[in-house]
């Protein structure tokens, strides 16, 4: 039946502006005010079920640490056995329903992302995550409305592609989903990451366990409830919020698991591997493991760059939502003679930059999102403000008093190993090195060597030899490369996300080579006329 049938051609959805006036605006106001007024209980939902463990946790805002949201229940380890059978059960039907009707759930939640539940989701991304109105309309809504319809499309274009098939033969391949469950992991900082990883597999016949970040339950919570609207039958995603050791404590070490799909920390996605390492003799199945991990994201400025696009791309790439994204900038080369007119430039503009609550529209940046970030990322700047190879140009305060506010800070190293352009900070956080004009090329070296990631990275130059010249040298430096842009923002369905050596897998999220990762092809060759001879003609003679 699915053969005959086309899915809708999907468009990116558009970013809403929030004009002042406007009925968007009024409504996500009202949604704010809501949701700061009501503190909710948030339980596990198991097959459907919705399991309050009493292991209670505080869920704040960022920006007001005082102010609780609610509450949510931590589950316990016979709660991440009790989600692996209730996604085996739901796995018995759901792998056997026709993609189209799998889709269809998905297209119908895209569908209400997009109108009656645009506003929760987006309100949620505020309060829970700290992020401005801009920042979660293009995350919670535009970013995870695209996810779903390009997915389906992109799945659809998967299930058509099969072989050739000569006279008298059939040939065809069935796109199965895993054997057993998927393991979703995602992090605190794009809710569209937490909507994504857990239903990229789902999409393609395959159950989920999904840990969300401790500090996102609340927004996680409410995805849940978005699936449940859209028809999603219980089990097929179960949400299981419990610490880390928990859940992989148990799940890891599981026969039935099937795959990974991780977005976070380095560190963390290396220790699941090692572990599914150790463990490789006792799965059924050899699980695919699918990580996008850390990033140490670059821009690099050439002579001939536009002084004024080079500007704007460190504030947006470095400072928007405090720098808390895997492709922020962080590191950034500028050749000496911009640097002594850009300088002041760059120190203006960081000092203009408006922070504080997100529900005050006029701010650029709100809190870091809880005590520990603002602490690794304030160790950093005390670090730099210490050293005797670098200096703060700009920012360097922090204010833990009502939020976890960090200004954003420059920081300017004399050397172009310096720590802080080396290591992933993920704050608003951003280092600068001055290079000497004619060593050109001998900095595209530096930055290829300096750092253990390759996530994304941008060339500015208008001199298209430059372009050339960085795009070769920087082939494998960035599984994202931007020219003349700022490298954040990737777009699904226009630049597939993803990248590689301690980045990731570079599976790219938003593409169908996400998708080839949760099914299991099985070939299948059907004759019409069998032979009924052994012998072959060659043997007819001597």
């Amino acid at each position: 039946m699915s053969g005959d049938m086309q899915v809708p051609i999907p468009v990116n959805e558009p970013v809403l502006p929030f004009s002042p006036g406007s009925p968007e605006k009024t409504e996500l106001k009202e949604k704010l005010d809501s949701m700061a007024s009501e503190e909710i209980e948030i339980p596990a939902i198991i097959g459907g079920k919705e399991i309050f463990s009493g292991d209670l946790v505080d869920a704040t805002m960022p920006h007001r640490h005082a102010h609780r949201l609610g509450r949510w229940h931590r589950a316990g380890r016979e709660h991440v056995e009790e989600a692996i059978r209730a996604a085996a059960e739901a796995h018995k039907e759901w792998s056997r329903w026709d993609w189209v009707d799998r889709a269809a759930v998905f297209l119908r939640a895209a569908d209400l992302l997009a109108t009656t539940w645009r506003s929760t989701l987006n309100a949620a991304t505020m309060v829970c995550q700290s992020k401005t109105a801009h920042q979660a309309e293009i995350d919670a809504a535009a970013e995870l409305i695209d996810f779903y319809r390009f997915n389906v499309h992109f799945a659809e274009r998967l299930y058509a592609e099969q072989p050739l098939s000569p006279a008298g033969m059939w040939n065809r391949i069935e796109y199965r989903p895993l054997e057993g469950f998927v393991l979703a992991v995602t992090p605190f900082n794009f809710t569209s990451i937490a909507g994504n990883l857990p239903t990229a597999p789902v999409m393609m016949g395959n159950t989920s366990i999904w840990k969300c970040a401790s500090s996102t339950v609340y927004t996680g919570y409410y995805l849940m409830k978005l699936y449940e609207a859209a028809g999603l039958p219980p089990g097929v995603i179960n949400f299981v919020p419990a610490s880390g050791s928990t859940i992989s404590d148990v799940a890891l070490s599981h026969p039935s698991l099937a795959g990974i799909h991780f977005t976070g920390s380095t560190q963390v996605f290396q220790t699941m591997w090692r572990t599914v390492g150790a463990n490789i003799a006792d799965y059924k199945s050899y699980p695919r493991v699918v990580g996008e991990t850390g990033g140490k994201n670059f821009i690099i400025a050439h002579p001939s760059a536009d002084p004024d696009a080079l500007l704007t791309a460190i504030i947006r790439g470095g400072f928007e939502y405090q720098g808390q994204k895997c492709s922020a900038v962080s590191r950034v080369y500028i050749p000496k003679s911009m640097w002594s007119t850009l300088k002041d430039r760059l120190v203006s503009a960081v000092e203009d930059i408006a922070m504080g609550d997100p529900a005050d529209f006029r701010n650029f940046m709100c809190a870091v999102i809880d005590r520990a970030a603002y602490t690794s990322i304030t160790e950093y700047i005390e670090y730099a403000r210490e050293s005797g190879n670098a200096q703060i140009i700009v920012g360097g305060d922090a204010d833990d008093s009502e939020g976890y506010y960090i200004k954003p800070t420059v920081i300017q190293a004399n050397t172009p190993d310096f720590r802080t352009m080396c290591e992933e900070i993920f704050g608003p956080v951003v280092t600068v090195y001055v290079y000497d004009d004619k060593k050109w090329e001998d900095t595209l070296e530096v930055l290829d060597a300096t750092s253990p990631y390759a996530l994304t990275g941008a060339v500015f130059a208008n001199d298209r030899a430059a372009v050339r010249q960085a795009n070769q040298a920087l082939r494998h430096s960035a599984g994202n490369f931007y020219v003349n842009d700022k490298p954040t923002g990737a777009v699904v369905g226009q630049q597939p996300f993803g990248g590689g050596r301690a980045s990731g897998t570079n599976d790219k999220a938003g593409s169908m080579l996400n998708l080839v990762r949760w099914v299991s092809a099985r070939t299948i060759k059907e004759l019409s006329v069998s032979p009924t001879d052994y012998r072959y003609p060659f043997m007819g003679e001597r």
